[in-house]
């Protein structure tokens, strides 16, 4: 016999398991405790979801998620217009933020690319470093060069503190071959 709410249960399981990383004993897992344990914490996840649907939209200009029309760092006049940063998705946009190291401009890879207009002299691509990230970079890089910018990429290697026999040897062949 089926318990009676099995269905929204499940329904919630199935949800969960859109987001990454998430298999269905993971968002069992959290279905679960979310209704044992903190329904007044689903109900507001719930409302947060239901008020980002509403409310987050992509910048015009470098296609970030903001909720105004242009995100604060392209509106940011103390941001540096000669510096271009392309990546691939808003978390990646984020995560270089958060480095506190690029004052520049930022271009997320969800639309198309506008004219640079003249006034950028040199973009970092930071694309992932997959098959498909790498491939990317390298159509992005010889277009741009053929407008004469100065096309940069994140460095890549072996991270700091590691131990070359844990290093999968891709990592290590490239941290080789591009040494300096």
């Amino acid at each position: 016999m089926q318990k009676p709410n099995a269905h929204a249960l499940d329904a919630l399981i199935q949800a969960l398991r859109v987001l990454p990383g998430v298999g269905a004993k993971s968002a069992s897992r959290m279905a679960f405790h979310l209704m044992q344990h903190e329904r007044s914490a689903a109900l507001h996840l719930a409302k947060a979801l239901e008020h980002a649907c509403d409310n987050v939209k992509h910048c015009t200009t470098c296609h970030t998620l903001t909720e105004e029309d242009v995100c604060s760092m392209c509106a940011d006049p103390e941001r540096d217009r000669t510096q271009l940063c392309v990546v691939e998705t808003p978390a990646d946009q984020a995560a270089i933020e958060r480095t506190s190291t690029f004052k520049g401009l930022y271009f997320v890879l969800m639309g198309k690319l506008s004219p640079l207009d003249g006034m950028v002299q040199e973009v970092i691509l930071a694309t992932n470093f997959t098959g498909e990230g790498e491939a990317t970079a390298h159509v992005i890089a010889e277009m741009l060069k053929k407008r004469g910018l100065r096309v940069t990429r994140l460095a890549r290697g072996v991270p700091a503190g590691s131990e070359l026999e844990y290093v999968d040897l891709g990592t290590i062949a490239h941290a080789l071959v591009d040494r300096r």
